[in-house]
């Protein structure tokens, strides 16, 4: 079997007295659609933080790659090919959507020894995946919400990741809407990016996903495929409240 790109062993993580995650262990293979699901307050977004490196576990460990990243510093473990994307995006208001992907491709990459025509090209292509290249040179507190979501995936891409993390990417969409977002999410992963989808709308991380983990109160209570997963008795009364 191929070395999982993330390997997650027994880590935990409290807050003063209370404890956000309890011996958590997963591992994620190369090129895997992974869904993360579970109720408010189940440990999904603190453990999101622990890979991407904006908090650190107490105990366990974090394995990227077949590297010990631990301890790394968030923009550390971005440079190895984890990005993740926000569930509220939160633009350079004052850019334009092209400025917006500039930024991260000009310091997270150190592309600033780029001519900046060079970074512009890249920053098209990329826009161009999302199918937002025509909306480039527009401000960015000018995109709708489905525009604002595209925007922040594409920030994410920028630092050409090896692990994408999607955190909520469709909350608050209409259905059409997620179906754009998936379109873009299933191409990303065809083009060879590991995939780990965060979301409340089952549909959509059941429609994605080939392996789902399901959270509650910091432990994984369930992981499966996603047909079982969604008639599993402890993932009804944790998450769907049955």
């Amino acid at each position: 079997m191929a070395e999982p790109l993330l390997q997650i062993t027994n880590v935990s993580k409290r807050f003063g007295g209370f404890t956000a995650l309890d011996g958590v262990d997963l591992a994620v293979a190369p090129g895997e659609r992974f869904g993360l699901i579970g109720p408010n307050g189940s440990g999904k977004t603190t453990l999101i933080n622990c890979i991407s490196g904006s908090l650190r576990n107490e105990s366990g460990s974090i394995r990227f790659g077949g590297e010990d990243i631990s301890a790394l510093p968030a923009y550390q473990r971005t440079r190895r090919g984890i990005a993740r994307s926000f569930q509220i995006p939160r633009p350079f208001s004052s850019m334009t959507v092209m400025e917006n992907l500039m930024v991260p491709l000009e310091f997270v990459r150190h592309r600033h020894t780029l001519h900046r025509s060079d970074t512009r090209a890249e920053a098209l292509e990329i826009l161009g995946s999302i199918s937002l290249a025509d909306k480039a040179d527009t401000p960015s507190n000018q995109l709708s919400q489905v525009e604002l979501r595209k925007m922040e995936l594409a920030r994410a891409m920028a630092a050409r990741p090896r692990l994408l993390i999607s955190d909520e990417a469709m909350a608050g969409l209409s259905g059409a809407e997620i179906d754009e977002v998936l379109a873009i999410l299933f191409k990303l992963n065809d083009s060879g990016i590991t995939i780990i989808m965060i979301e409340h709308i089952m549909q959509a991380v059941m429609r994605f996903s080939q392996r789902v983990v399901c959270l509650d109160a910091g432990k994984i209570i369930c992981e499966g495929a996603p047909g079982a997963i969604i008639t599993n008795a402890n993932v009804q009364r944790a998450y769907l409240g049955n």
